[in-house]
């Protein structure tokens, strides 16, 4: 791949607040800690090799907790950069992952006036291929995560910090080698092959026992999106609608009752186009690429979930259907129930982009009118 680059800006920003968090009533900080700064990786004759650096600082004078996938990886697992070509969004095509909420493991410390530098590759997970004025921004929200002192990086009405660097503007010229290159980083997670098909739903790496617990949970899921669709259909606003949604707009409540109906239309479908690979063993429930409908991957807190209720199975391939593309195009703005419910009141059009807001709707756990 060679692209030429353009004069670049690179720089740092302090942190602007953004989405919900989920964490119980905590004291907040009063400023984010956190510095991001990000430049393009450049080889001979500053050609741009389609990664960047991004360098994430501890600026305060107390250790700061993270969850990891906020932060910076070789390996993209998370939508933490927004690119756009000639202004127009750039299609993430990496992992959508349904997490649990993060045990100690799931952090990173950073001490004070520590740094961490990673070199991120772009190309395995943004379309870089076409010719054009790119800018790139890393941008995350920290839920979930506080200082030593115990005050979380959140704002008083519940929105998490968010990390992020000032635009770095890139041209790039799509018409070397990216695409080949592109190809073949690609191949991490590519679609299951040689599965079977069982009532309609293809399964890949499946045990006979996983096959029928997976039959169940379609089964559920299927339940859950017709009752969903069914609520909204009858243009119902009761409290299950506005705990995760939020305040009604006619133009939200179209929204919301259209993703349901693609939703419920492709948990619906029979004939082999849902496919379910146990082939995961990561700690996540789930993930799926939102470029390729219909497969989800299911991981080791799946198996652990209950059958229905809150984060269960059934409730997660509702989660995960919302992110293809092609159905909802839903985002992981927040996780879990509390930082869902603080999103629909302070930010409902970012519940109506958050899966997991899609999920417990379905879900209706604890049951609402």
């Amino acid at each position: 791949m060679k692209l030429r680059i353009a004069p670049l800006v690179a720089g740092t920003a302090v942190l602007a607040g953004a989405i919900a968090a989920a964490t119980a009533a905590s004291p907040n900080a009063t400023q984010n800690p956190l510095r991001v700064s990000i430049a393009a990786a450049t080889g001979s004759a500053s050609d741009f090799l389609g990664s960047v650096e991004v360098t994430v600082t501890n600026t305060s004078r107390h250790t700061v907790r993270v969850p990891k996938w906020q932060l910076p990886s070789d390996f993209i697992e998370a939508k933490v950069f927004e690119i756009t070509r000639d202004g127009q969004p750039v299609q993430y095509e990496g992992p959508m992952i349904k997490r649990p909420l993060p045990q100690a493991a799931d952090f990173a410390i950073l001490r004070a006036g520590e740094s961490i530098r990673v070199m991120v590759d772009l190309s395995a997970a943004y379309d870089l291929s076409k010719t054009g004025d790119y800018t790139v921004t890393y941008k995350v929200p920290l839920q979930f995560a506080s200082l030593s002192t115990g005050e979380m990086l959140k704002y008083a009405n519940g929105h998490p910090m968010m990390a992020q660097s000032v635009p770095l503007k890139l041209w790039v010229d799509g018409s070397d080698q990216l695409g080949a290159m592109k190809a073949g980083t690609s191949q991490k997670g590519k679609p299951g092959s040689g599965g079977s098909v069982v009532n309609g739903v293809s399964y890949v790496g499946c045990s006979t026992t996983q096959i029928n617990t997976l039959g169940s949970a379609v089964t559920a899921a299927r339940n859950y999106s017709e009752n969903a669709k069914g609520y909204l259909n009858a243009s119902t606003v009761g409290p299950r609608y506005t705990t995760w949604f939020g305040a009604y707009t006619s133009s939200r409540y179209n929204t919301a009752e259209q993703h349901f109906v693609d939703i419920d239309a492709a948990m619906d479908q029979s004939g082999g186009q849902i496919t379910v690979n146990c082939g995961c063993n990561q700690s996540y429930y789930a993930y799926v690429y939102p470029t390729r409908p219909y497969e989800i991957f299911v991981c080791r807190a799946f198996w652990n979930a209950p059958l229905t209720g809150t984060d269960s199975k059934a409730g997660t391939l509702i989660h995960e259907m919302s992110h293809f593309n092609v159905v909802a195009g839903t985002d992981d703005v927040v996780y879990g129930q509390a930082g869902a419910k603080n999103l629909a009141s302070t930010n409902p059009d970012g519940a109506l982009n958050n899966a997991d807001n899609h999920e417990y709707f379905a879900e209706n756990s604890p049951s609402q009118n």
